[in-house]
């Protein structure tokens, strides 16, 4: 198994001896907030589910989704989180050649890794705020025929404009560009510049329900392409990869709109005023930068002698983790990604940053 993650609440907890929960977790980009209301409780009523085995190809609960988004269900799949898929669609449309637009998740290059496949990064830039350069991208993606962009990008925060990129998409027919909207939801109007049902053949879409819904236990993933894409998909897709709690919460989560719409309005709100603040805080730190969000997480640089490797590991001993960034393709020790979570959360992590 390739690992190149962030931060373990589980083997923190046992160094710490102390339970995984008692753990204050801002190295994982999820939801600030718990779980839409009522869905514990509807996943609790519904626990006898699991006795028997699962739709094979989750249908009903890929009809949802493609309901919910007015597409049509065979441009859908459903899979065990996005990340079943990210290590099987170099495989199944045969990616000779990836360029990958970074820094970003580093499971789009282990995927290729796993396959054999060769890969490059077209880097943005700090002197940027990491916002990618569309023309540059054009001439690294020459002789890739696969190109990943995560948007918004984990760890930067960046949302390419949705016209940009559509433009970008059009203007090369021949390439297959994989377009990662995990984060999207956290953006507000996000709905404007997701992919979704643009209807783009050479577009592939994934959509995480891990992060805004706080149910990366349960596995939810689904990607989103033009009819012959999903046919070279579906090539590869594991039967009964969506379990029978996670296929129900979807149901649940899809038709119960006007509620989810609510809740999903106030998380970008909250997280609006929480970027802000956490922002003026930090803005008087001698020895930090943050860089602006568009998401749930905000990268941060440090200057002078300062190591992300000894600020996490400092925060670690204090039940605190927080992602050290020197593992992502064009960042180094002297990057941090902070996950944002209560006002009082962030103000804790602020004032201890500051101490630097």
């Amino acid at each position: 198994m390739i690992c190149g993650h962030g931060g373990n609440i589980y083997e923190l907890a046992r160094r710490l001896k102390c339970q995984p929960f008692d753990i204050i977790d801002m190295s994982s980009n999820v939801n600030p907030s718990e779980p839409p209301p009522g869905l514990t409780e509807f996943l609790k009523e519904n626990i006898s589910a699991m006795i028997a085995l699962p739709e094979a190809d989750a249908g009903k609960a890929v009809c949802a989704f493609a309901n919910r988004y007015e597409i049509n269900p065979k441009c859908v799949l459903a899979g065990n989180g996005t990340t079943q898929f990210i290590y099987a669609i170099p495989k199944a449309i045969g990616t000779k050649s990836a360029l990958i637009v970074g820094p970003t998740y580093s499971d789009y290059a282990d995927a290729c890794a796993m396959h054999d496949i060769s890969y490059a990064y077209s880097l943005t830039q700090a002197s940027r705020n990491f916002m990618p350069d569309l023309n540059q991208i054009q001439k690294d993606m020459q002789s890739a025929d696969t190109i990943s962009i995560c948007n918004p990008n984990n760890p930067t925060g960046v949302l390419i404009p949705s016209d940009q990129l559509e433009s970008l998409c059009r203007a090369f027919p021949q390439k297959t560009f994989m377009i990662d909207e995990s984060y999207l939801p956290f953006v507000r109007d996000a709905e404007k510049h997701s992919f979704i049902a643009r209807g783009i053949e050479n577009v592939i879409v994934l959509n995480s329900m891990s992060k805004i819904f706080r149910v990366p236990g349960l596995r939810i993933g689904f990607v989103a392409a033009h009819e012959r894409m999903i046919s070279k998909l579906t090539r590869y897709a594991l039967p009964w990869s969506v379990n029978s709690l996670a296929q129900a919460a979807v149901i649940w989560l899809m038709t119960n709109r006007p509620e989810i719409d609510a809740f999903i309005e106030n998380t970008r709100m909250l997280l609006e005023v929480e970027r802000t603040a956490f922002a003026q805080k930090l803005s008087l730190s001698r020895h930090l930068k943050l860089f602006p969000s568009e998401t749930s997480f905000v990268l941060a640089e440090l200057s002078g002698y300062y190591k992300a490797s000894e600020i996490c590991e400092a925060l670690a001993n204090a039940g605190i983790l927080i992602r050290n960034c020197a593992n992502f393709a064009g960042l180094s020790e002297k990057f941090i990604r902070v996950s944002l979570k209560t006002s009082e959360i962030n103000c804790m992590i602020a004032e201890r940053l500051l101490a630097l």
